[in-house]
């Protein structure tokens, strides 16, 4: 029992008459806090060592040597070769990349692409970009757990199928998809296979190999690296036309000037998450399903979205009846908790979340939905403070809600 956890207090506090007690992170699905060993790894390329990797004089090839060791620790986390890795500004553009790359080998008109209805944004933008182009777009759905199902994936395939982009890891609810018997099916039908691990990638183990991908997408931010840097893993022998043109840099798959700063954080992330993924297993996990617990002993009305048995460790969406989701994360702000509502490229936005539309919940579990995302440094004090504080405000925000 979590008794001690559900004690609400009716007195009304001033603004000024109460410190915040302690801030809380939990929105670790938009981004992390950055390692100090990757920020101590990185530091070198802003100030000593900034030479262009592209440059032959020592140092360019001090920075090149920085990036090549980078993307061995990427291919390392990954099971992939080193020349199998083409770093990228973030996951929005290795999506982009992986999807409209392959279709710009084919003639407008002349391919069909397979994606699911919870795909991230820059997924389901990048196909909405070739629809207008001609492309045709199987958007398959998902049952009220978030999970797409291989037979469906298979029942969409035809003969002029050229790829089939489905996310390992949901960014909203956390469901794991059946990634590796769809990979198995892609690679009997000779079909190309991309994946969105933006949310996987350091949180759990992903060999591509073991997967079956073709490529597959990354950001380094999500787990404990520097924004603005990620990576596509292009399995040897798939062609792809780059997004990006200019200089022959990263084998003439992505122009522009290395953000050698950025690779070196990306690099040591990897490094730091293949040295700490029984953390999020063995640790994070048990902390988020104590405290999905507490909601559901304190609170009447709550419930889980998404499927408590196949998911990432770390990610946790609820909702909770008679709340407006919107109204519970500004009021847990003031008191110090940080959680989200969904995708934080959606934040602002008055649409409801897409992926809960997809899963067919209810409108009233859709907007009183709030997801909560940890990380390897969330602690137990941190989710007893967090459980406290969602207890006292739901409390509070039904008990002036107008019936």
């Amino acid at each position: 029992m979590v008794v001690f956890w559900c004690r609400f207090s009716g007195r009304r506090e001033g603004r000024n008459e109460k410190k915040m007690e302690r801030r809380v992170y939990l929105d670790n699905n938009a981004t992390t806090r950055l390692d100090p060993l990757a920020l101590e790894a990185m530091q070198p390329y802003f100030l000593s060592e900034y030479g262009n990797a592209s440059s032959i004089h020592a140092f360019g090839q001090q920075a090149r040597a920085a990036v090549e060791r980078a993307r061995f620790q990427v291919a390392g986390l990954l099971g992939a070769k080193d020349r199998e890795i083409v770093f990228t500004c973030g996951g929005t553009e290795s999506d982009n990349t992986a999807i409209c790359g392959v279709a710009r080998l084919f003639a407008a008109g002349s391919g069909h692409l397979v994606t699911s209805g919870i795909e991230h944004p820059a997924v389901l933008k990048s196909c909405q970009h070739l629809e207008a182009r001609g492309f045709r777009v199987t958007y398959l759905p998902v049952g009220t757990e978030g999970v797409v199902r291989v037979e469906d994936v298979e029942r969409a395939l035809s003969d002029d199928t050229i790829l089939i982009s489905i996310m390992q890891a949901n960014n909203e609810v956390g469901t794991l998809q059946p990634i590796a018997e769809i990979g198995r099916l892609a690679r009997r039908r000779k079909i190309l296979f991309h994946s969105d691990a933006v949310q996987s990638v350091g949180k759990i183990p992903v060999d591509v190999k073991q997967l079956k991908v073709d490529l597959l997408s990354l950001s380094g931010h999500k787990f404990h690296g520097p924004k603005g840097v990620g990576a596509l893993y292009i399995r040897d022998g798939v062609q792809t036309e780059p997004l990006m043109l200019g200089g022959s840099h990263e084998r003439s798959r992505r122009a522009g000037t290395d953000n050698v700063p950025g690779i070196v954080g990306l690099g040591e992330a990897c490094y730091l998450a293949s040295e700490s993924l029984d953390d999020l297993k063995n640790c994070v996990a048990p902390l988020r399903d104590r405290f999905e617990q507490g909601l559901l002993e304190c609170l009447p009305g709550c419930v889980l979205n998404g499927t408590r048995d196949s998911r990432t460790p770390h990610t946790s969406n609820v909702s909770f009846d008679k709340v407006e989701g919107e109204a519970l994360l500004v009021a847990l702000d003031f008191k110090g908790v940080a959680v989200s509502t969904g995708a934080a490229c959606a934040s602002g936005s008055l649409r409801p979340s897409h992926v809960l539309q997809a899963m067919k919940l209810p409108r009233n579990r859709i907007q009183g939905a709030i997801r909560f995302s940890l990380s390897r440094s969330t602690t137990v004090e941190d989710m007893d403070y967090a459980l406290e504080k969602v207890v006292e405000t739901v409390t509070q925000i039904r008990s002036v809600a107008v019936v």
